[in-house]
């Protein structure tokens, strides 16, 4: 995506994630369906990463931003957190889980960025921050509520709060790692790394050998989740950053579980109760104070807004 970085162009890459993103919790369930969740998502991300890796590798600082033993291990590491302990997580916990809750749940993770800033790295939060934590995991914990007719699978909602605290950590430790400084050579080695994890968790719980009567359905989800969830919407995400504000571009965080929760309702009959839509209302609000800057501060460095691939 090149060009200037006018209104209509970026509202158009904006729809794009606020849409890609929110719709991937659905075909995440659609791929999973007839697909082991870790041999689904080793696929998606070798496949996305190498041909990323491929495509971008040749281009841009060539000669001094080559990736070398340091910068694959720590691709590695962010690989391992994102895909293995978020991506996949999220994945899993869908076999429990509705898509829009684990969407809902997943939009604590700038929480747990916040969190985990202020706790490794020192950062100081504001005071609109620390009510937005409280509020945040008030939600959550409202959501993942283990009695009264709407509860939800403990199972699965620990399983996403664990995929949010290492989408975070990963997020978080990104930011300092040696990493290629070219955007395209960096997320594609994250995603190259994390899916040999992916297989090689895969083939250790005997999923490898557990592939039979692949669907159609979970053949074409697959391939929605490489091109439009791994390669468009991180692509228009990326322009994003470079060519406006970052406080617009978060809004994504916030917008995606509203997709989400709208296309398992319609696509997959998935109710939607009253305490899913106070407890979604409290952490989408809570998300809101988290990724909006105290005033007269630019948000140049988002707690809340992680390079990915999803």
């Amino acid at each position: 995506m090149s060009g200037p970085a006018g209104p209509a162009r970026v509202w158009a890459a904006l729809a794009v994630v606020y849409v890609v993103w929110g719709s991937t919790y659905l075909f995440i369930l659609l791929a999973s369906r007839t697909l082991p969740v870790f041999v689904m998502s080793s696929l998606r991300f070798l496949i996305a990463g190498t041909l990323l890796y491929a495509w971008s590798i040749r281009r841009g600082d060539t000669a001094g931003d080559r990736p070398g033993k340091r910068e694959w291990a720590a691709a590695a590491v962010v690989g391992a957190l994102l895909f293995l302990v978020g991506n996949a997580g999220v994945a899993w916990a869908e076999k429990r889980v509705d898509t829009g809750i684990a969407s809902l749940i997943i939009a604590a993770v700038p929480l747990w960025m916040a969190l985990f800033d202020r706790a490794v790295c020192g950062q100081r939060l504001s005071r609109t921050a620390v009510i937005g934590l409280a509020l945040g995991f008030a939600g959550v914990a409202l959501l993942a509520w283990p009695t009264g007719p709407s509860h939800i699978d403990l199972a699965g909602a620990v399983a996403l709060l664990i995929a949010g605290a290492g989408w975070a950590a990963g997020s978080l430790y990104s930011r300092r790692a040696p990493l290629p400084r070219r955007p395209f050579v960096n997320a594609s080695m994250q995603m190259i790394s994390g899916g040999v994890l992916l297989a090689i968790v895969a083939a250790a719980t005997g999923e490898v050998t557990d592939v039979h009567g692949v669907s159609t359905e979970s053949l074409l989800a697959l391939l929605y989740l490489i091109v439009f969830g791994s390669w468009l919407a991180f692509t228009c995400y990326s322009w994003l950053l470079r060519n406006t504000r970052t406080s617009l571009v978060s809004t994504y965080a916030y917008v995606n579980p509203l997709v989400a929760v709208f296309l398992g309702w319609a696509v997959e009959n998935e109710s939607v109760s009253v305490r899913t839509v106070v407890a979604g209302a409290v952490i989408l609000c809570a998300v809101a104070l988290i990724v909006t800057p105290p005033q007269g501060e630019s948000a140049t460095e988002p707690a809340a807004v992680p390079v990915r691939g999803r």
